[in-house]
């Protein structure tokens, strides 16, 4: 339906930055969070909890995010599949603004006590729900956009967009480090980030008016041929391979993401005494390299395809989170090079939508990708954080044996690629 065959134009170029920079902007309002989970739970936690299982505590905040990932996903895709992409990709930003507000502007438990702690797990569940439909519904809302052959630069700039949000994150937080003293943090410096997260995604809401409705969608439109009933149902009947394959590359993409970009900082001031100021200046490198490793590998997938561009990356991803952690263990005075090595492979991830968007057809895709991806994300990202956490208690190297074995899924379900692409290519796929 996108037409193959033409070329990228000016507006499929005004779509992809409009959409990525509005990514960049919601996806740093839900990623803040985990940059000052460490002064977040000394604020909202009784101050004789133990720090184990204070950051536990906290981590499960993070975790009730991914959690409400499925249930907003579901509903937002529901809708987008029915009266269209764009109302549901402005929706998005703007449930996600709203809490990333509040936030900055909560009591702590010095006020408020318990309320405190339940006030914040409310708004990381509003903001969950907000991202769960935003993630799927921004990939597809490209992919409909530019030509068949270009789906993997379409979904890599997009995918790089939501890095840079996470970059915007990493630079916030450590400038308000550099700049504020740990007091200062403590008491108000913790809430600029949140706030200016919250007009940030005000402005995502105003960019995302700009852009027009798929070509797919309106075509399907115009034939007739929007799914009737529950597109959901539809998805569980005929595509519940597509969406197991999906919740497996979904893993992978978590493993990459949880564990290296978010989780690394702060396993590396833990695991070997690296300072905070560091690791996150540290972290702001491998992340502009993930940026940039997106794109590359978003155009590595058009060029020779995505399942081969995946098994590429995945064994590059392997080889340099192991030598991450294997070379900050015996110098730390390595860590930004090979930090940004691994980043730059965790651009891999860059792939993944590419083979999401083309595993279901037109009609339930938006439902069919919300679904698989925000399920396998809520089970698989929210429970990586305690998971490493405990892992981390028997082996410094643990965090990066667990992302090698991820990428060896990854490997290992490529076989089912084929299978899944083609199927719905007879469906009527967009590739």
């Amino acid at each position: 339906m996108s037409g193959s065959e033409r070329a990228l134009g000016r507006n499929d170029l005004r779509t992809l930055v409009l959409a990525a920079l509005g990514g960049a902007l919601e996806f740093y309002d839900f990623i803040i969070f985990v940059f000052f989970a460490t002064t977040i739970g000394q604020l909202f936690f009784p101050p004789d909890t133990p720090d184990w299982l204070r950051q536990f505590q906290t981590y499960g905040l993070f975790a009730a995010g991914y959690f409400a990932r499925p249930l907003g996903g579901v509903l937002m895709a529901h809708f987008g599949d029915r009266s269209g992409r764009k109302r549901m990709f402005m929706l998005s930003v703007l449930l996600m603004a709203l809490p990333t507000l509040v936030i900055g502007l909560l009591p702590t438990w010095a006020t408020l006590g318990h309320a405190a702690p339940l006030l914040l797990l409310l708004m990381r569940i509003l903001q969950g729900a907000a991202v769960g439909g935003e993630v799927p519904g921004a990939w597809t809302f490209v992919a409909e956009h530019v030509p068949a052959r270009r789906i993997g630069l379409a979904c890599g700039t997009l995918t790089a967009g939501l890095t840079a949000g996470i970059l915007l994150g990493s630079l916030v937080a450590g400038a308000i480090n550099r700049e504020l003293s740990p007091a200062q943090v403590l008491d108000w410096g913790w809430r600029i980030p949140f706030l200016l997260g919250g007009v940030f995604g005000l402005g995502a809401v105003f960019l995302r008016r700009m852009l027009a409705e798929t070509p797919v969608f309106e075509e399907l439109r115009r034939r007739r041929a929007l799914v009737e009933g529950l597109p959901l149902r539809r998805v569980l009947a005929g595509h519940r391979g597509a969406v197991l394959y999906s919740m497996l590359l979904t893993w992978v993409l978590t493993a990459a993401i949880v564990v290296v970009i978010l989780l690394t900082p702060s396993l590396m001031q833990g695991l070997f005494r690296i300072p905070a100021a560091a690791a996150l200046g540290a972290n702001s490198l491998a992340t502009l390299a993930l940026t940039i490793g997106c794109v590359v590998f978003g155009i590595a997938a058009d060029r020779i395809g995505a399942a081969r561009a995946l098994a590429i990356g995945c064994a590059l991803l392997a080889v340099s989170v192991l030598w991450l952690y294997l070379g900050v263990a015996r110098d730390a005075t390595h860590l930004p090079p090979l930090y940004a090595l691994a980043g730059f492979c965790v651009g891999v991830v860059g792939v993944i939508p590419v083979l999401l968007v083309q595993a279901f057809p037109p009609a339930v895709r938006y439902s069919g990708v919300s679904f698989a991806y925000n399920v396998a994300y809520a089970v698989f990202g929210g429970l990586t954080p305690q998971l490493v956490s405990l892992m981390v208690l028997r082996s410094p190297l643990a965090p990066a044996w667990y992302v090698v074995a991820l990428c060896l899924l990854g490997l290992i379900s490529l076989p089912l690629a084929r299978r899944v692409v083609l199927r719905t290519a007879g469906d009527g796929a967009l590739a």
